[in-house]
């Protein structure tokens, strides 16, 4: 199989590990900086050039786009389905994972539990939005924050509606969330590959920190799943559409609740943390499923 990886960085731990897994199974891999991309857009005939080239020959992609970079990513993305190349991760499913509120919205629609969330353009109806959500304190996330980048715990009434008001008044859309005081700083971390989690671990923030993530400087360590939360983790990435998911969860009173999927879930943390190869779980899913025009969206939608 030839292998195109959408990365803008290929030295990072987890493109490494795709490749090195990749070329070990037999396949060729290339690494593509998809900002350096540039597209015919013609009727019939879409075409991709890279460095002068014209990108072509391909049987998967990989897309690990960057957030900061989701709109050009998945217009590359989108070229290669409309080019008949297998992906991944459609673009169509990482759009809905990436628009936060869009995703919230489809795994209620779909059942998932999730923690109440509220969002609003009215910052004069502050006081109901935080009742709303259980009183404080309440999480405060920005809808485009990324790896913990952009969530504030609003600890009481008054300072929550300050931080609420405040974003409003930049102009800068946000969610409000009940705070889960019994996941005390931890979460839950799912791996799906297709319809099976290939790996699962547990992070915990440092101490006084209620963000668990890793490059917060958390720790991760394996985790068991109850049959709840890999239900509910199957549930969230079918939700969304995605092959490839992490599905971040917290353990509350009333069960598994879906806080985020992420679309270009990293590899380093979950593999150190579990000594699973998730890379290949990755790579034997391509094989098995990367076949000439069987994307389901064909680059639409």
């Amino acid at each position: 199989m030839r292998i195109a990886l959408l990365t803008r960085n290929p030295k990072l731990y987890s493109h490494q590990r795709i490749m090195e897994v990749a070329i070990a199974r037999g396949h060729e891999i290339v690494p593509i900086d998809y900002l350096r991309c540039y597209m015919n857009i013609t009727s019939r005939k879409p075409e991709i050039r890279y460095m002068g080239e014209k990108l072509q020959g391909f049987d998967a992609v990989i897309p690990r786009i960057a957030a900061s970079h989701t709109f050009y990513g998945m217009a590359v993305l989108r070229q290669f389905e409309m080019m008949g190349v297998y992906p991944l991760n459609e673009s169509v499913a990482i759009g809905r994972s990436r628009d936060k509120l869009r995703s919230l919205q489809l795994l209620a629609r779909d059942g998932v539990g999730l923690p109440v969330t509220a969002f609003a353009n009215n910052t004069g109806r502050s006081d109901d939005i935080i009742e709303m959500v259980g009183g404080a304190p309440v999480v405060i996330k920005l809808l485009e924050g990324t790896q913990g980048i952009g969530v504030v715990l609003g600890e009481t009434h008054k300072s929550a509606k300050s931080v609420i008001e405040a974003f409003h008044g930049a102009d800068i859309n946000i969610l409000v969330q009940e705070f889960i005081k019994e996941s005390e700083g931890h979460d839950i971390r799912a791996f799906v590959v297709g319809r099976k989690i290939v790996a699962t671990m547990e992070r915990a923030g440092p101490e006084g920190e209620f963000r668990s993530n890793l490059h917060r400087g958390g720790s991760a360590e394996k985790t068991d799943l109850t049959s709840a939360e890999r239900t509910a983790a199957l549930r969230a990435a079918r939700s969304m559409g995605l092959n490839v998911a992490g599905v971040d969860m917290l353990r509350s009173k009333r069960g598994p609740l879906v806080m985020e999927v992420n679309s270009s879930p990293g590899l380093e943390g979950i593999e150190q943390a579990t000594g699973k190869n998730v890379a290949k779980s990755i790579i034997e899913f391509l094989e098995r499923n990367a076949k000439p025009g069987r994307t389901h969206t064909r680059g639409t939608g």
